[in-house]
């Protein structure tokens, strides 16, 4: 039983429709020429495995900073919020998270709290990969208050061949660390703004799990980590 949950994945509600649309092109492909019919039907299971929306097992203690993407930890670098989000000009941790079109990309809150503030902004496609994405990117930002008062951001930047961001909160919602929240369709990224006195704890190069890699706690005082490949 454990086997055949780990293969038959939910699918997100944003992936009925594809999943639907590859599923009646593979019927008409099969129906024109045989050969082209098994290239849709792979299609279609590649797309309901890119919309697979698989439950996580998330850590619940206060003051812990959960990931909201799968995916690589692009970089960790200071840098300021989005201006959008009123959160000032100073510059905060900034942890990125790289998403590829075979990673989740089902989003999840990284901390319990209050939405403060949501904003979307148009804009270009670029590689998300390219630090210039935060800017320059169609974006939806969130602002997030924990319990102490503090803040923290969590930004959807759309990528390369992503081109649409699903957000599912709006100001004044309560968000639990580790729930759902939204996703980016194919490929994309992630970034969260920790608060000044925070520090990351994952490095550069780490694939993070989103709902239970922890890559901070509020409540500790350990210096940035670093990452060695062995």
């Amino acid at each position: 039983m454990d086997a055949l949950e780990s293969v038959l994945v939910p699918i997100h509600r944003e992936g009925y429709r594809f999943v639907a649309a590859f599923a009646v092109g593979t019927l008409v492909l099969f129906y024109v020429f045989e050969p082209l019919g098994w290239v849709g039907l792979i299609l279609t299971l590649w797309c309901a495995y890119f919309f697979r929306d698989p439950d996580r097992m998330s850590p619940v203690r206060e003051g812990l900073i959960l990931s909201p993407a799968d995916g690589v930890v692009q970089m960790i670098e200071p840098a300021v919020p989005p201006a959008e989000l009123n959160l000032g000009d100073s510059a905060r941790p900034r942890i990125s998270i790289f998403m590829n079109v075979f990673d989740v990309h089902v989003n999840r809150s990284p901390v319990d709290g209050t939405v403060d503030c949501t904003d979307y902004r148009p804009g270009k496609f670029i590689n998300a990969a390219l630090d210039k994405a935060s800017e320059e990117n169609e974006r939806q930002s969130v602002a997030i208050r924990l319990a102490d008062g503090r803040q923290i951001a969590v930004v959807q930047i759309a990528g390369l061949v992503a081109r649409r961001i699903v957000c599912d909160i709006a100001q004044g919602d309560r968000v639990h660390a580790g729930a759902r929240f939204g996703m980016i369709r194919f490929g994309s990224r992630v970034d969260v703004y920790l608060d000044a006195g925070m520090s990351p704890m994952v490095v550069a190069g780490q694939r993070a799990v989103a709902g239970e890699t922890v890559i901070a706690d509020a409540q500790s005082q350990e210096e940035p980590r670093r990452g060695e490949v062995r």
